[in-house]
């Protein structure tokens, strides 16, 4: 189970991320920050962000 918060990855679709409802901004870029530093770890690869995050997460 990957999720931040209200953040998870898909089970059908590891490229989603899915809001079970109660997801915030920052829960979103925590989830998207820990897979970035998981692939990373496990395979040597940085990701390159194809999602261009406008503003700031303030937990809204």
């Amino acid at each position: 189970n990957h999720c931040v918060g209200g953040a998870c990855v898909s089970e059908k679709h590891a490229n989603f991320i899915i809001n079970t409802g109660t997801a915030s901004a920052a829960d979103i870029e925590a989830l998207i920050g820990k897979i970035e530093r998981q692939v990373k770890a496990e395979f040597g690869i940085q990701l390159v962000r194809e999602v261009k995050i406008i503003g700031e997460a303030n937990g809204a």
